[in-house]
């Protein structure tokens, strides 16, 4: 039988959890239920004897997936695998899912919910409204008949498009090879025409190489001085400093960010919270009580396939 090990929160109840894990245990499969930590030492000492181990956006790196001598699976309950040490697993033969599909209407709602507040100034005319004020100067903009580009055409990319163009949108989308079968009303056109183009641009790509500070002054200087920048992909997608410094000198006219160069809470430091017309969230895209529960769904679902000689979500 095997040892599984949960190394953080999956952010159901201990209800929900108990549940999902029963039908494991009941088969003499054995859980060990971690909180979260990046301490080395600490990692290792909790996975080292495992055979199997759960995590979510916690970093794992190399060194403690090198260490595990009996680990076979890595259950990643997030869509990105950008922080586990995936060379160190393909060297070990362990096999690698994730949870592709669980937040797909979580963060393209919220991707909604940010643009509809940046263009109606939600926060500026509450603090307005709280203060015994008028909203002399903030009025809005409509969402209907602006152009949004996507940069990301997966599930969530695709699902915020349908959602941006049930409100009017006309929308624009690239990704790094042509997604066939895409629907008419997308556009799909080169990076740099869609950053010209478009009065909203959301990135929902993946964080890789070819990604890495992707967006950065160059970039943003080919952008309406009237747009607004949506981050819900990666955080290192972005160029911290360089958004902030198009910010403050009205390059582009506002963004939204909830990923950072780093996971929150944040250093007081950081660019992002000191700019002029910037919208930001602690990482909470993926975070609903609906998508909590489908990604445990999916995760034990996984395991439970790896665990009868299958494999399901294939990363590695």
């Amino acid at each position: 039988m095997s040892k599984i090990v949960i190394m953080e929160s999956l952010g159901i109840s201990e209800e929900e959890l108990a549940a999902r894990k029963k039908p494991f245990e009941e088969k003499g499969h054995v859980f060990a239920d971690y909180p979260k930590t990046t301490d080395i030492p600490t990692l290792i000492r909790q996975a080292e004897d495992a055979d199997a181990m759960i995590i979510a956006n916690m970093p794992l790196p190399g060194e403690v997936i090198r260490v595990c001598r009996r680990l076979k699976f890595i259950d990643v309950a997030f869509t990105g695998v950008d922080h586990v040490g995936l060379d160190a697993a393909k060297e070990k033969r362990i096999a690698v899912s994730n949870a592709s599909g669980y937040s797909n209407e979580a963060v393209s709602e919220l991707v909604l919910g940010m643009v509809l507040n940046i263009l109606r100034n939600m926060s500026a005319v509450e603090a307005r409204c709280r203060a015994g004020q008028t909203k002399d100067g903030l009025i809005g903009s409509e969402l209907k008949g602006k152009t949004v580009g996507i940069v990301g055409l997966g599930k969530i990319g695709s699902r915020s498009a349908e959602l941006f163009h049930a409100f009017g949108c006309k929308v624009l989308a690239n990704s790094r090879s042509r997604k066939e079968g895409a629907p008419d009303y997308i556009d799909q056109v080169s990076l740099d025409e869609l950053l010209k183009a478009s009065d909203i641009v959301v990135l929902h790509c993946p964080l890789n190489d070819s990604t890495r500070g992707m967006i950065g002054a160059e970039k943003l200087a080919l952008m309406k001085p009237s747009a607004v920048l949506i981050n819900v992909a990666r955080g290192p997608v972005v160029v911290a400093k360089d958004l902030a410094d198009a910010l403050n000198h009205g390059t582009i006219a506002a963004a939204g960010i909830d990923v950072f160069d780093k996971e929150p809470p944040l250093d007081q430091e950081e660019a992002l919270l000191h700019c002029k017309n910037c919208l930001v969230t602690p990482h909470v895209a993926f975070a609903t009580k609906e998508s909590m529960s489908l990604r445990a769904e999916i995760v034990f679902d996984n395991l439970d396939a790896w665990l009868n000689g299958s494999q399901k979500n294939v990363i590695l």
